[in-house]
């Protein structure tokens, strides 16, 4: 694909997720959306979701792989269903494809173990398990999309792993509150591993708030730059966040983080207006980001 496709004002899909289990999708254990993969009957489901984000405006849609990592799989016993699941999400986003044929999909790579947390694994395993997802997508997607990741060493993970491929990738990196990685470090770090096959750099699953205060040093990295914007009204874990996943592991999302009411389409499209207007060519929402808000946000492109 064009290395330079995010020079120009491109519109992303939001949150599948969430919008999955808005839309009626049973919870079990904390495969989420993975859920939908994994049952047949929920397989129109998640086709007519991607197709309703395209219609919206979404000129790039995301593979449904946030929760098809081995570790997840194996956290609920069907790790033996890997391979199985990530094919579907790509064989799904092909037939979505097929009714819009500009669509771009973007093969999700989640982070490989906890959500808004650095990965304190080495470098080795989380390598691998990057490159063994990235395996099983490559032949249905476009780029790679390295999807809310916590730590520059993910993302050095992340290159390495999908350098067979030959593939371009945009990153994705996630700031909680305040100016730095959940590991720590600064967004401007980044560009000690991102080399010329970079498609641009976002935030990814953050407040619209988050965005702003980071908005400066994120432009000033030079490629083109952008968001996935949440409205959850947090995405920094308090110690139940992960007591409750490993435990239970029963929960939505939304019960722990919360869910902000005051983001409507109309909102987040005046918030995105204005990050446009800085620079912002990538616009795209995640968590409780509906079909509506990426209308709204496409009629400003």
């Amino acid at each position: 694909m064009d290395i330079n496709f995010f020079k120009q004002t491109r519109i992303l899909d939001g949150g599948m997720g969430q919008e999955l289990l808005a839309r009626g999708l049973e919870i079990k254990g904390t495969l989420w959306s993975a859920n939908a993969l994994l049952q047949n009957k929920y397989h129109d489901l998640l086709l007519n979701t991607h197709l309703d984000f395209i219609r919206a405006g979404a000129e790039v849609i995301v593979t449904t792989t946030f929760t098809t990592r081995i570790n997840r799989l194996k956290d609920n016993n069907i790790e033996d269903k890997f391979e199985y699941l990530n094919k579907k999400a790509g064989e799904i986003a092909i037939k979505a494809k097929k009714e819009f044929p500009n669509t771009l999909i973007a093969g999700g790579l989640p982070p490989q173990n906890l959500t808004y947390e650095a990965d304190d694994r080495t470098e080795e395993e989380i390598t691998k398990n990057f490159n063994e997802q990235a395996k099983i997508l490559n032949p249905y997607v476009n780029f790679f999309y390295f999807d809310v990741w916590s730590s520059i060493k993910e993302f050095k993970c992340g290159v390495k792993a999908i350098k067979e491929f030959k593939k371009p990738y945009l990153i994705g990196i996630h700031i909680s509150e305040g100016t730095n990685l959940p590991s720590g470090e600064k967004i401007s770090e980044i560009k000690e591993v991102i080399d010329d096959q970079v498609l641009g750099i976002m935030l990814s699953c953050v407040s619209p708030e988050n965005f702003e205060i980071n908005l400066e040093e994120i432009k000033n990295l030079g490629v083109p730059f952008g968001f996935k914007l949440n409205g959850f009204i947090t995405t920094k874990p308090s110690p139940s966040y992960h007591r409750n996943y490993l435990k239970s592991k029963t929960f939505n999302p939304s019960e722990v983080l919360g869910k902000r009411e005051d983001l409507t389409p109309e909102n987040m499209a005046k918030i995105v207006k204005k990050f446009k207007d800085s620079g912002a060519t990538i616009l795209g929402g995640c968590c409780e980001t509906r079909p509506s808000h990426i209308e709204a946000i496409a009629r400003i492109k």
